[in-house]
C-alpha cells in the first residue's frame, strides 16, 4: 500500500492538471495515511476510499498516451527520415547545429548522403552528466571520406520542459531517436554543458557496423510512425544500444550497468565489444576527449579528427 501511496503521488504530481494538483495531491496523501495508519474502526473504509481512487490514479496513468503533436524543443524539433536504395543511404533531419551555449545556437537540420559499403568504424561515447555511475550513451560511425554518423536515443522534451530521471518514470517524455553530426552532439556536451566524454573504439566488422547502423534506422521509423515513452529504466539510451547489439549478439545478457551507464564500458569489454589487443585500463585511459573538444578551434569538418588524436585503433581521417 506504500509503494502505491508513493507511486499514485508521483503520478499525481507530473500529471494532474496544476490548478488543482495540490488538492488531488493532498486527498490522495490522506486517504492513504488513513488506510495506512488509522485506528481500527476508521482503516477499513479508508481503505475501500483509498482502493476506489487508486482505481481513478491508474486510470489515468492508461489514458496518458505519446503524441508527436506538441510544442518540441528546438534541438528535438525534427524526426529523422531514412531512404535506402542499395546501399545509397540518404537521411533527412540529420542534426548540424552550432552551440555557443544550452540556450544559444544555431538551428541547422540537414540532409546527408552515405554509401553504407564505405563503413568503417563504430565508436561508443558516454557522456557523464551526473557523478561516474550515469551516463548518457551514444554510438558514432565512421566513414572512408572521414564523416561521422551519430545516433543517440533522448528524450523529446517540450520548451518548458527539463530532464528529470524521475519523470522519466512516470511518461512524462516521448522517445527520439537524433541522428546528428559529431560537432554537434559531441560538442554540445563537452563544450556547452560542461560533461565529460569518454570514447572507445568498438570491435566491429564492415557487415557488423552496417547490421547496427540499420538497427538504428528500423528503430527511428518505428517511433516516427508510432510515439513512445521514453522510459529512465526500459527505454533509455542504453537499453537502445542494447537492443541494436542484440541484433548482432542475441544472447547478450542483461546487467545493472544498462541502468548504471556510467559502467557501460566495463559491459561492453566483458562481452568483446571493444578494441581488442589493449588492456581495458589502456583503453579507458586514452577515453576521454573532453579536452581535446574544448580546444579545438578549426572548420567543422575538423573536430572528429581532433578528438581522436591518441584514441586506440583510430588514424587520421582522409
Amino acid at each position: 500500500m506504500l509503494g502505491v501511496l508513493v507511486w499514485g503521488a508521483l503520478v499525481l504530481w507530473y500529471h494532474a492538471p496544476l490548478s488543482v494538483r495540490w488538492l488531488l495531491l493532498g486527498g490522495w496523501i490522506g486517504s492513504g495515511l488513513v488506510a495506512l495508519i488509522a485506528p481500527a474502526p476508521c482503516r477499513r473504509p479508508g481503505r475501500f476510499l483509498f482502493a476506489l481512487l487508486a482505481l481513478a490514479v491508474v486510470l489515468l496513468w492508461l489514458r496518458l498516451t505519446p503524441s508527436h503533436h506538441r510544442d518540441w524543443a528546438d534541438e528535438v524539433a525534427q524526426m529523422l527520415e531514412a531512404e535506402l536504395e542499395g546501399s545509397q543511404l540518404t537521411l533527412h533531419q540529420v542534426r548540424n547545429f552550432r552551440w555557443r551555449s544550452p540556450e544559444d545556437y544555431d538551428i541547422r537540420w540537414e540532409t546527408r548522403r552515405y554509401d553504407l559499403d564505405q563503413l568503417v568504424s563504430g565508436d561508443l561515447l558516454l557522456s557523464y552528466w551526473m557523478g561516474p555511475a550515469i551516463a548518457h550513451t551514444l554510438v558514432s560511425f565512421g566513414f572512408a571520406d572521414g564523416r561521422q554518423l551519430v545516433f543517440s536515443l533522448e528524450i523529446r522534451k517540450e520548451r518548458h520542459e527539463a530532464f528529470s530521471a524521475v519523470a522519466g518514470f512516470f511518461r512524462q517524455y516521448e522517445a527520439i531517436l537524433v541522428a546528428a553530426e559529431e560537432n554537434d552532439i559531441v560538442r554540445v556536451r563537452t563544450n556547452a554543458r560542461g560533461e565529460t566524454v569518454r570514447m572507445y573504439r568498438l570491435a566491429l566488422t564492415p557487415e557488423q557496423l552496417r547490421t547496427a547502423l540499420l538497427g538504428y534506422l528500423q528503430v527511428a521509423e518505428d517511433l516516427r510512425r508510432q510515439p513512445r515513452f521514453y522510459n529512465t529504466l526500459t527505454s533509455n539510451c542504453t537499453t537502445m544500444i542494447y537492443q541494436v547489439a542484440r541484433l548482432l549478439d542475441p544472447g547478450l545478457p542483461l546487467d545493472y550497468r544498462l541502468l548504471l551507464s556510467g559502467w557501460f564500458d566495463r559491459y561492453a569489454r566483458d562481452h568483446h565489444g571493444l578494441l581488442p589487443g589493449h588492456s581495458f585500463e589502456e583503453l579507458a585511459a586514452a577515453a576521454d576527449i573532453t579536452d581535446q573538444a574544448r580546444a579545438f578551434d578549426g572548420p567543422d569538418r575538423d573536430f572528429s579528427t581532433a578528438i581522436r588524436r591518441g584514441l586506440p585503433g583510430s588514424t587520421p581521417s582522409p
